[in-house]
């Protein structure tokens, strides 16, 4: 799977154990620009080091697998978790353009037009 949007924050890297560590990318998801959604993505082991070339405000694509995993309480309460695991991030072209109208937002019609542009045949 793979989505695109802004990168929001990017943690440092945590040993979570002996043998694994694992690092957090939050992306700022625009599908509406009303309500911007914020994924939460992790990088493990080596994947961490993915991470280092990108910094808050570039635009990328980020490439992952949807993981998800039951767990059963003291109690006997189950609940479920899911997971956005990372395994490739790709800088998108940044030009003189992306700062105004990143690359996966939707571009907005021309509707303006002077009177020289008014060649109506009516």
């Amino acid at each position: 799977m793979e989505v695109k949007g802004k990168v929001y924050e990017v943690s440092p890297t945590v040993q979570v154990t002996d043998s694994l560590k694992k690092r957090e990318l939050i992306l700022e998801y625009i599908e509406n620009p009303q309500y911007p959604e914020y994924l939460k993505f992790e990088a493990i082991q080596d994947r961490c080091a993915l991470l280092d070339a990108v910094k808050v405000g570039d635009d990328v694509e980020v490439f992952f697998n949807l993981k998800g995993r039951p767990w059963t309480d003291k109690t006997g309460k189950k609940s479920y978790f899911n997971s956005l695991q990372l395994w490739r991030v790709n800088a998108l072209a940044a030009g003189a353009g992306s700062a105004t109208t990143p690359e996966y937002a939707a571009p907005s019609p021309d509707i303006a037009s002077s009177a020289d542009d008014d060649d109506l045949p009516f």
